[in-house]
């Protein structure tokens, strides 16, 4: 199993930017869907952004579209997700997600914390 560790988070104003990363173990890196999910306090977690394993396909929640990138360095295990323009509605824990084509669940690194405020 794909050992996921999520970093970046922190305490930023509306506006602001933070850019999270997700390393992962192992070699198998290349063959997996990443996705950025978000927990916010209440609220039951929510896919944000999703980039197949070669990178070329993207999707991101509505709510985040024209804000957010999600981008992967294959060579560095390494997902990404730029986020611009934060609103305190981006508050939550993100974490990320490896899975394979076709399976459900898949591993999820332990999360980091977003606050968005002023």
């Amino acid at each position: 199993q794909v050992q996921l560790v999520e970093s970046g988070g922190g305490l930023v104003q509306p506006g602001g930017s933070l850019r999270l990363s997700c390393a992962a173990s192992g070699c198998t890196f290349s063959i997996y869907i990443m996705s950025w999910y978000r927990q916010a306090p209440g609220k039951e977690r929510e896919l944000v952004a999703t980039i197949t394993s070669a990178g070329y396909n993207t999707n991101y929640a509505d709510s985040v579209k024209c804000r957010f990138t999600i981008s992967r360095d294959n060579a560095k295990n390494t997902v990404y997700l730029q986020m611009n323009s934060l609103k305190p509605e981006d508050t939550a824990v993100y974490y990320c997600n490896a899975r394979r084509a076709g399976q459900r669940g898949g591993s999820w690194g332990q999360g980091t914390q977003v606050t968005v405020s002023s």
